[in-house]
């Protein structure tokens, strides 16, 4: 099981700048994470994805967290 604010902690020391929202969907192992930040200025959908599941890589393959819905927003 993996609380928010690890999730929060876990993106932020990889995306320093970011801002993160998460909540539950259904107990604490199905997320909808939303992360906001300027370092995804310039990157495709997918690189900024690929940003945050490294960030969270050892949770998902222990299934931590089971299910990610994830929202990636860039900053002006």
């Amino acid at each position: 099981m993996t609380t928010k604010n690890e999730v929060i902690n876990l993106i932020k020391q990889k995306i320093a700048d970011s801002e993160v929202y998460v909540e539950n969907l259904k107990g604490n192992d199905h997320l909808q994470v939303t992360v906001i930040s300027p370092k995804f200025n310039g990157l495709s959908l997918v690189k900024q994805h690929q940003l945050v599941y490294s960030a969270l890589k050892e949770q998902l393959a222990s299934e931590a967290i089971h299910a990610l819905a994830l929202k990636t927003e860039t900053t002006n």
